[in-house]
């Protein structure tokens, strides 16, 4: 009887899970499309202005009557501190996921993921006032200073003086930030490899990082992939504490010639100047395009991850089926 009223319900229940996911769906396309309409239109009047030179200029003058602007340094100024950033975060955060997932004693492994995840949660204005209160110091006299030192102006990345609020301390600031995200996901990704492989690595004689090669990397490499593209998108995007840090330089002086030098991201632009720029104008529609350029971006970013992806698990599976 019980039976009967489930087929019977069915259908129904169907059709609303249906809906209900087709509603979901439409949701997030009709926000995406919304927040692409509102910055292009928000931004048309300094396209309209600057051309193409707003992707490639540098000037940055928001004086009225002599109103130019420029997102070539911003742009710079965004890939070149996600990137600093992801060089650092990448090997210490799969090294966490390693020991972690393999090496790690079960007592230790529950309470040092806990305390991992919980550095993801802190927010990123607390590692913005730590960075500029506490670690800027560390990261100038341990540092920037020998570096520059040993260097001194010779070599053109260590180029500058040594203050702490440049895109080096706010590069490593950065991939503070982002070891956490990756490392927590990383982490979960090896432990869902079946424990069969570990054994049938393990039967043929193999080490513990022979194991890690041969067993588990593969098997969890699209995973690692996607991990590490979501906290490169964390790092571009990342507003607060880079903007503390990084020195807010403008125009020409804000493109990442030394790293020792300030810079300026698309995010901390935004955050810099919206509020002298939120009565209109053309400053604020520079700002718009700024945001529309960062959305651009961060689009680009997961559409490679996807591909990435894809590419990594379709030659998994060819070497599996050879």
């Amino acid at each position: 009887m019980m039976a009967i009223k489930m087929k019977k319900g069915s259908p129904i229940t169907d059709k609303i899970f249906k809906y209900v996911a087709i509603g979901a769906a439409t949701y997030v396309l009709v926000i995406i499309i919304m927040i692409v309409v509102n910055l292009t239109t928000g931004s048309a009047q300094v396209w309209q202005q600057e051309g193409i030179s707003f992707l490639t200029g540098s000037d940055w003058n928001s004086v009225e009557g002599r109103e130019s602007y420029g997102a070539a340094p911003y742009i710079m100024g965004t890939l070149v501190n996600a990137g600093i950033a992801m060089a650092i975060s990448i090997p210490l955060s799969f090294g966490i996921a390693m020991f972690l997932s393999e090496l790690a004693p079960k007592l230790l492994r529950t309470p040092l993921a806990m305390v991992i995840e919980l550095l993801a949660a802190v927010p990123s204005v607390v590692y913005g006032l730590w960075g500029l209160l506490v670690f800027r110091t560390y990261i100038q006299n341990w540092i920037e200073v020998p570096l520059h030192n040993l260097f001194g102006d010779q070599s053109i990345i260590f180029a500058g003086t040594p203050f702490g609020l440049d895109i080096l301390t706010a590069s490593i600031i950065l991939a503070i930030m982002i070891v956490p995200t990756i490392a927590s996901i990383s982490k979960e990704i090896m432990l869902a490899v079946p424990n069969s492989q570990r054994e049938a690595a393990y039967m043929l004689g193999a080490t513990k990082w022979e194991v890690f090669r041969i067993a588990v990397l593969p098997y969890s490499k699209s995973g690692l992939i996607g991990a590490t593209i979501l906290g490169l998108g964390r790092a571009v995007g990342e507003t607060m504490a880079v903007t503390m840090l990084i020195g807010n330089a403008t125009g020409a002086a804000a493109f990442p010639s030394s790293l020792f030098g300030p810079g300026q991201t698309l995010a901390s632009i935004m955050a810099n100047e919206f509020a002298e720029a939120s009565q209109g104008g053309l400053h604020l529609a520079a700002l718009v395009g700024i945001g529309l350029i960062l959305f651009l971006m961060a689009f680009a970013i997961n559409v490679v991850a996807h591909l990435l992806v894809a590419k990594v698990v379709k030659s998994h599976e060819g070497a599996v089926l050879a």
